[in-house]
């Protein structure tokens, strides 16, 4: 009897230890199908973000890519920029007309820019002579803007004395322009008289009219 109670106390062990192994792979199985679950979900998810960025970014560029081009040059914010002395040819020519008390030079400047530019007020004016620099004054004309199209011209004139003392006077061997509001200059030959009358600073002086005064070119 002894022997009989022994060996059913270790089956009933070996039973009870089966069981909970049984249980133990159940509970196993569940948490790797759970888990493989929360996987799934999170990559999901993940993939879908990203599709979502790779959308938004590729809808900005096409927004982009649609966009109106910006104005440049006179059209930008609907204002015409300054004639600036690189976008302009500078040429000067005598216009001195027989009778008149001064003689005259014009100054003509070219709109060569690719743009419609504005201009207003006096170009600067400089004689280079044999007695050094001999500023032109401005004159009290008004000086309103202009737009200067591209591939205009306007001109300005120089009035300046005219050597009737007999003497050889100073003699003129260049014409400095600098345009208005520039800091940039050019030099040209002189077109006019030779000479100034050498005075004693109480004569004529040289003066320049404003933008426009020696009228408009093609």
């Amino acid at each position: 009897m002894r022997v009989n109670k022994i060996t059913i106390a270790a089956l009933a062990v070996v039973a009870g230890l089966s069981l909970t192994a049984c249980q133990n792979d159940d509970a196993a199985t569940d948490r790797s199908a759970s888990s493989s679950s929360s996987k799934g979900g999170s990559n999901s998810g993940s993939g879908a973000s990203a599709q979502g960025a790779a959308k938004d970014s590729a809808d900005d560029s096409a927004d982009e890519g649609q966009g109106t081009v910006a104005g440049t040059g006179s059209n930008e914010n609907g204002t015409t920029g300054a004639c600036r002395t690189d976008e302009l040819e500078v040429t000067a020519t005598d216009s001195t007309i027989d009778g008149d008390q001064d003689n005259t030079v014009a100054v003509t400047f070219t709109n060569g820019g690719g743009r419609d530019c504005s201009i207003a007020g006096f170009a600067g004016v400089d004689l280079k002579t044999n007695a050094g620099t001999v500023s032109a004054e401005r004159t009290g004309e008004s000086a309103p803007a202009t737009v200067l199209k591209d591939g205009k011209s306007i001109s300005f004139s120089i009035s300046y004395p005219a050597n009737d003392t007999g003497g050889s006077g100073v003699r003129i061997t260049g014409l400095v322009v600098t345009p208005p509001n520039e800091t940039k200059s050019v030099t040209l030959d002189w077109p006019g008289a030779a000479s100034l009358p050498v005075t004693d600073g109480s004569g004529t002086p040289v003066k320049v009219g404003p933008i426009g005064s020696a009228g408009q070119g093609d």
